[in-house]
């Protein structure tokens, strides 16, 4: 037992510890305290008994150990302790001679021990009623080899082995096997196969059964829609997608499915139970029963989107339910379905109170005056879709506006009502309305966004300029088959409405020509699709609509230098009898032309955006292809197209005038067809293959 002393040679029990060291200095500290004398006299060390670190040396002890150890480390044996280990001992250590067998001889150093193998152990661990020290065997990476032990000497060996560094020898750690996929937690995983498409993802879950189990995971199908896909994928499939990722499922669109009409009748029961937490719901086009589709809705209390087009299965009792059991409804389309009517779209109306856009085109019984009062009182529609609802009359649109019996200003004389919240309304084919109904849009709907008319046919000028002139945020605007003349559209390109309109359709309005579409194409810098089919235009409003997005292309100061534009105005003058090829021919020419830039050492700019037309179906083929290799950005052979199509069409024209000459005339025609043919031989199913070899005919004949 180790006891602290102090420099006088008193030992002091409880003073501090000096730090613990650890490895090779610890092994050395151990040796350098060993205090018998044979080691003291070959280190070359005081017989004082005590270092230089304040700390008591221990003395070398025997060991009794049984004869098998001692015998194996070739220990010699005493009956009895040397007196110069006792009087070595005297300075803190009681030792009496004893006779203990298997006990090392005494006269042994501790450096001869350690040379057999063995170490000095404290008094405390000998055995009961005996004094005699212990030994204890050295660790095996401690224990000198055999050749160090017979060729050196102890001198030797207290000045070499203890002076050289210690050699360490590391091992290099190998880490086990990493398996990346296998190691990655689920959750990266399933972020993974987010990025896939569903149909990329059906296909992966062919892999492993663990692919498997993965892609049928619920958080991968939270909004499934099947609309892409509806026709390849079969029903099993698409039902085990439903049931496994049933809770998870927010946005469910089965628009066409027509396949999942068994397991709607024989699953139903499933189906409603695991989708319960469905938000926006789309079964249009699909075939399936009342009672399932009931189920699913009374399931379903949080529903904000509902889709049921064209169902038969659906009746005012369904429209009911959605009333009773959806109050978050904000959309609901039933256009097309036979079996109901106003007074199924009174129960939604009066229970959604959330509901913001109402499809119900062909639905009868718009003439019901409690379904009118309820939208006039609700006000939170912003579209309502009413089209070829033949039963809306000018009085039911007077009570859907103002309601009933409103109050009246004394000197306008027009109702005093609070604004209508509509911002599109659909009116197409309603033949009932006249102009004084549709006049009262313009004052009721002031923030009106999208307006469609088509096909009112009694409907006259005066009902839509008093609209154009009021709506100032009108983007959208369909007046197709109306009785329309000039003026209209001269007030139009007038109107504050005319820089934010992108819409306008003006087709089969047969009075409308280049007097008012000029000045409109003009005013219109926002336009983007513009249908003027069947009217009295010429290639002067083409002309015009290539100068003006020549204008927009240089408005862009950088321009666009990748060389690929896009599609910026779409024109359809399709049966228009003043429309030629020339006017077809100055909107080709336009989206392939080149615009300098500034400064000019920046080189040529392509243009950002060009013209889509749709004209006379002769020369529509031509145009298509042109258009595809602007968009390409090849616009040098878009620019040959050109050219050689306008050789071919010059060479027609001469060849069908009259008089002299007709033969060479015929003669450049047939050349002429030669050479376009040989450009747009893609588009006449040569598609690159074995061209027919062309020869200048028979001379003779």
């Amino acid at each position: 037992m180790e006891n602290e002393t102090t420099q006088s040679g008193t030992v002091t029990p409880n003073s501090p510890a000096a730090p613990k060291l650890k490895g090779r200095q610890r092994i050395l500290q151990s040796l350098q305290r060993i205090s018998s004398q044979p080691s003291l006299a070959i280190m070359g060390r005081s017989s004082s008994g005590y270092n230089g670190t304040g700390k008591a040396s221990m003395s070398c002890m025997s060991l009794s150990s049984s004869t098998m150890f001692s015998s194996s480390l070739g220990l010699s044996h005493s009956t009895s302790t040397s007196s110069q280990l006792s009087a070595h001992l005297s300075t803190g250590f009681s030792t009496a001679p004893t006779s203990v067998p298997g006990t090392p001889d005494p006269n042994m150093g501790c450096l001869d021990l350690f040379m057999k193998g063995a170490r000095p152990v404290d008094d405390k661990y000998a055995p009961s009623g005996s004094t005699t020290p212990i030994t204890a065997p050295l660790p095996p990476h401690l224990v000198l080899n055999t050749s160090l032990r017979t060729s050196c000497s102890l001198g030797q060996l207290g000045e070499d082995y203890f002076s050289l560094p210690a050699s360490r020898v590391r091992t290099p750690l190998q880490r086990p096997p990493f398996n990346i996929w296998k190691d990655m937690p689920d959750e990266i995983k399933v972020r993974i196969f987010t990025f896939l498409s569903p149909k990329e993802i059906v296909r992966c879950s062919a892999v492993s059964r663990q692919w498997h189990k993965m892609c049928f995971d619920g958080q991968l199908w939270t909004a499934l829609d099947a609309s892409p896909f509806y026709r390849n994928i079969p029903s099993k499939t698409l039902f085990k997608i439903i049931t496994s990722a049933g809770p998870f499922v927010k946005d469910l669109n089965l628009r066409g499915c027509i396949q999942m009409r068994d397991y709607w009748n024989a699953e139903s029961e499933r189906i409603a139970e695991v989708c319960t937490n469905l938000e926006n719901f789309s079964i249009e086009g699909c075939r399936i029963d009342r009672g399932p589709l009931h189920i699913m809705l009374l399931r379903n209390s949080r529903l904000i989107s509902i889709n049921l087009q064209g169902l038969k299965v659906v009746n005012n009792t369904t429209l009911r339910l959605i009333g009773q059991n959806c109050p978050q409804l904000e959309y609901l389309d039933v256009s097309w379905c036979q079996h109901a009517d106003a007074k199924g779209l009174t129960y939604v109306v009066q229970g959604c109170s959330k509901l913001r856009d109402l499809r119900a085109s062909e639905v009868k019984g718009f003439q019901d005056e409690e379904l009118l009062l309820a939208l006039f009182e609700r006000n939170t529609l912003e579209r309502l879709m009413v089209a070829h609802c033949t039963d809306l009359t000018d009085e039911g649109l007077s009570m859907l506006l103002h309601g009933k019996d409103p109050e009246t200003d004394v000197l306008t004389d027009t109702p005093l009502t609070p604004p209508r919240t509509f911002k599109h309304l659909d009116l197409s084919r309603c033949r009932a309305l006249t102009d004084a109904s549709v006049k009262l849009i313009a004052l009721t709907c002031p923030d009106l966004v999208g307006l469609r008319l088509s096909q009112c046919t009694s409907l006259t000028d005066d009902a839509v300029l008093d609209v154009i002139e009021n709506a100032k945020y009108l983007t959208h605007l369909d007046v197709e088959e109306l009785t329309l003349t000039n003026q209209f559209l001269i007030n139009l390109s007038k109107s504050p409405c005319v820089s934010r309109l992108t819409h306008l359709n003006v087709s089969y309005c047969e009075e409308l020509g280049d007097t008012g579409m000029l000045p409109l194409i003009k005013a219109g810098t926002s336009l983007f699709q513009l249908d003027m089919d069947n009217t009295r235009i010429s290639d002067l409003c083409l002309t015009e609509a290539a100068a003006q997005m020549r204008i927009r292309n240089e408005a862009a100061f950088f321009g666009n230098i990748h060389g690929k534009p896009v599609v910026g105005m779409n024109l359809v003058v399709y049966d228009c009898q003043n429309v030629t090829w020339m006017g077809v021919r100055e909107v080709m020419s336009r989206n392939a032309e080149f615009f300098r830039r500034i400064p000019p050492c920046l080189g040529p700019t392509y243009p950002k955006e060009i013209i889509s037309l749709k004209c006379f179906y002769g020369y529509q083929p031509t145009v298509n292809e042109h258009t595809k290799r602007v968009l390409r950005g090849e616009l040098a052979r878009a620019t040959l197209l050109e050219r050689k199509w306008a050789y071919y069409m010059m060479a027609t024209e001469e060849a069908g005038a009259g008089g002299s000459g007709w033969r060479r005339r015929r003669r450049r025609l047939r050349e002429a067809e030669r050479v376009h043919a040989d450009e747009t031989e893609e588009l006449r199913g040569g598609g690159g293959g074995r061209r027919r070899a062309r020869s200048g005919g028979c001379v003779v004949m």
